[in-house]
């Protein structure tokens, strides 16, 4: 039977930011491991965004070889402890599993992440062979890239470049690296030092990380290639805040779930009373949403105290959440709205959240996106007590580098355009990740940022 990962009790975290999820011991590793078939042709690795030799790694697992199972991993990919935590793999690696015909596949993902913790605990930060597309020659040193974004997308691109003998210089606009892993991804899921522990790995391979740069107003692209970087990667990410357009939206104790995740996790907002940023969020907060975004909102609004319901149009099958970030959320007590479409946020005489007005919904024939589209039940409006509303309804990417370099095609709803090379209508210029596709999951940043990294590698073999 697969084994799940060890949980700390719900009565318990709800009370601090504290990693949810424990992770497997070397016992329970070592059995989950011999469950697995080890296929001659693994589907799971086709499942698997940035082709991770997922039957090797678990082999060695299974003759107790966690440190070599980690370098196993690390051919392939540069975030181990991260994707082992955040990675949705049971729509992945464990959706191809061929033992999910019995809906029991191997848990890759625990797996994963107890090679990587394995290899943090014995200090060791392990390297493979550069991949480039030919034997990495030593005079590449000299070949400088910039990589503008230290998000998953940008730290991938970054690591496998200077496997390949590149000089990389990653710049990132924030006052820390880790892009959407250290302003998105809350602590209880994902906590920060491993994120810190990842970059420092990057740097290991000779990465050069300059935090408070904001490329398009700090430096332009322009002035990237007059100081000599003969190609850039554009990884910036999807983070402009979507909203709903109804009423009351600039009522105070209105938030963006990108403003509220970024104020808890990078400036450490629930760390009361030490933080110089502390939220002010009431005693009963709505968040609007039924993604992984949601959830993390609802959840964080739950440590810093509140009474937290999800506010989703749909039913819960059509929540595209995790099944565990929903299943935690239930366990951790919060409330479900469901079929239900906010119209209207009301305030009070001095501006604040009072409540959220809505309507009722069924579901009638899918959508372009094959769910079940929601319609209004005539007069069902009620209202939903409210002191807080975040809006967590997806984010478009930030306009303000198409601004600044308006040369630089972009399609109809923002994203940087790329042909299949990841180049963009600038020569010399790449972008990969949430900012060419929109909100999409860490991993397939990362793999974007392998497939740029080669693009690249070629691109100046090709162009000197």
């Amino acid at each position: 039977m697969r084994k799940q990962a060890r949980l700390q009790a719900p009565a318990d975290r709800i009370k601090n930011f504290f990693e949810v999820a424990l992770g497997y011991s070397k016992e329970e590793a070592e059995k989950e491991a011999k469950r697995c078939l080890l296929c001659k042709d693994p589907l799971c690795v086709k499942g698997c965004p940035v082709r991770i030799d997922i039957p090797s790694f678990i082999r060695l697992l299974r003759e107790n070889k966690p440190q070599e199972a980690l370098a196993k991993i690390k051919e392939r990919n540069n975030l181990p402890a991260v994707c082992g935590r955040v990675c949705p793999q049971e729509d992945q690696c464990e959706a191809m599993c061929i033992l999910n015909k019995k809906k029991i596949p191997i848990n890759i993902g625990a797996l994963e992440r107890y090679a990587a913790d394995y290899g943090k605990a014995a200090g060791k930060q392990l390297t493979s062979e550069p991949q480039a597309s030919e034997p990495a020659n030593p005079r590449t040193r000299e070949l400088k890239i910039a990589v503008v974004g230290s998000g998953p997308a940008g730290l991938t691109a970054a690591a496998d470049l200077a496997k390949m003998g590149y000089s990389v210089t990653l710049f990132e606009s924030l006052h820390k690296p880790g892009g959407v892993l250290t302003y998105g991804i809350p602590e209880f899921r994902l906590p920060k030092k491993i994120v810190m522990d990842e970059v420092e790995y990057i740097k290991g391979l000779g990465v050069e990380v300059k935090t408070d740069y904001l490329v398009g107003r700090t430096l332009g692209l322009a002035e990237l290639f007059e100081k000599g970087y003969k190609a850039i990667f554009l990884a910036i990410g999807a983070g402009l805040p979507q909203f709903m357009g109804i009423p009351g939206e600039n009522l105070s104790r209105v938030y963006s779930a990108n403003e509220f995740l970024t104020r808890v996790n990078l400036m450490r907002a629930y760390a009361f009373p030490e933080s110089k940023t502390p939220l002010n969020i009431g005693t009963r907060a709505a968040v609007i949403g039924g993604g992984n975004v949601a959830f993390d909102s609802a959840r964080c609004a739950l440590r810093l105290g509140a009474k937290v319901s999800i506010v989703y149009r749909r039913a819960e099958a059509e929540m595209p959440a995790r099944v565990e970030e929903i299943q935690n959320a239930k366990e951790e007590g919060v409330e479900f709205q469901l079929l239900t479409q906010p119209v209207k946020i009301l305030g009070d005489e001095q501006g604040f959240v009072k409540g959220l007005e809505c309507v009722r919904m069924a579901l009638g024939e899918p959508d372009a996106s094959g769910r079940k589209r929601p319609v209004p039940v005539k007069n069902s409006n009620f209202i939903l007590e409210a002191d807080t509303v975040i809006v967590a309804i997806g984010q478009t990417p930030n306009p303000l580098l198409s601004r600044a370099a308006p040369e630089l095609k972009t399609n109809p709803n923002g994203t940087i355009a790329v042909n299949e090379d990841y180049m963009t209508s600038l020569p010399g210029v790449f972008a990969g990740g949430d900012i060419i596709t929109g909100a999409d999951t860490v991993i397939a940043a990362m793999g974007a940022g392998k497939k740029a990294a080669l693009a690249i590698d070629r691109y100046i073999k090709t162009n000197g």
